[in-house]
């Protein structure tokens, strides 16, 4: 029997709008060797359907990385359930710093080759030899000196509504992007101290690797990444180095760091940092949006996608049969057309 969720997505959403129960967004990873990646994985699934954990789950031979929706009133009993497992007994769990309880709606375990797809066929490669882990002061204090390169080893689009003072933030669309460029961006500084960071960890733990690999010698990543970050400059009244919002991949699409707003509108070009998708299906691009060209455009990225999402939805799934839609972002060099 194939362990799946068996509902409506849009009936599962409205259900979880409208629900009043109190949940936890905590998100964790490890990289570790999973001999059988789909009983582990189904063996997941039936314990955390049990306990109405939502989420999305990518397990693979090299590990699990996991981002969920857990019932605050059961949170104990998912801790006690996971750290029954030996490789992720007393796992670092990152909880959400800005958490609205509405992260998934579903619970969707995939198995995958990779848990961050990277693009390294290299076998040599080892994933487990990485850079040192920086605590929030410590990276506070590092990154004050000089000869120091920050670098976000997020995505542009992440990057754009928030990073820290002073990185590099490279314009990539994918982590497998990211890597080369990083390492041939640097290629003159192998002897340099390197600062990574990203979301929650799972990026640099891997990017680490990989530049101590290519022969760096002295490579640093912020433990917990962003979300660890920004809990312990709270609990300790640290100076908070990040600026603006932390993208992250769940419903919410973003959390506050700070209160600043350091992105633009990709339309009018005023100050605004809420990402949203086109509400024309065969586009869906994800772009930043204000309120009043969302009002102006209907929700969509241009005129053409404005007059195709005024059509009957007939009319719509014909101009999109038998072609193929990948994964559109904004990017900065692009010029959104109005």
């Amino acid at each position: 029997m194939k362990l799946v969720n068996k509902f409506n997505a849009l009936e599962l959403k409205k259900k979880l709008i409208e629900s009043t129960e109190s949940r936890t967004t905590v998100s964790f990873y490890k990289y570790h060797k999973i001999e059988d990646p789909q009983t582990f994985r189904d063996n997941l699934f039936i314990e955390w359907r049990k306990l109405n954990v939502l989420g999305r789950i990518y397990i693979a031979s090299e590990g699990i990385n996991a981002q969920l929706s857990v019932p605050t009133e059961l949170f104990e009993s998912f801790k006690k359930e996971l750290y029954t497992i030996d490789f992720l007994n007393n796992i670092r769990l990152n909880i959400a710093v800005d958490d609205n309880g509405k992260s998934f709606f579903k619970l969707a375990i995939k198995v995958r080759i990779k848990i961050v797809a990277d693009g390294i066929s290299d076998p040599t490669f080892d994933v487990s030899k990485i850079g040192k882990h920086l605590k929030a002061e410590e990276y506070n204090a590092l990154t004050e000196q000089k000869d120091i390169t920050i670098i976000d080893m997020r995505n542009h689009y992440e990057s754009e509504v928030g990073h820290f003072e002073n990185a590099v933030l490279p314009d990539v669309d994918t982590f497998r992007q990211q890597l080369p460029f990083v390492v041939n961006l640097l290629e003159d500084k192998k002897d340099k101290p390197v600062v990574m960071y990203c979301t929650g960890g799972i990026r640099c733990e891997k990017a680490s690797a990989y530049l101590l690999h290519k022969g760096f010698t002295e490579v640093y990543q912020l433990e917990g990444g962003i979300i660890k970050y920004a809990q312990e400059v709270k609990e300790k009244g640290l100076e908070n180095k990040f600026h603006g919002k932390n993208f992250v991949f769940d419903e919410r699409l973003s959390e506050s760091i700070s209160n600043e707003i350091i992105a633009k509108c990709h339309q009018c070009v005023s100050p605004f940092d809420v990402h949203s998708n086109c509400a024309n299906v065969a586009c869906n691009l994800l772009f930043l949006q204000c309120t009043s060209c969302k009002f102006k455009y209907n929700h969509c990225c241009s005129e053409e996608c404005k007059t195709i999402y005024a059509m009957p939805e007939e009319e719509q799934k014909a101009l999109r049969r038998g072609k193929q839609y990948g994964r559109l972002v904004f990017k900065k060099g692009r010029k959104i057309k109005t």
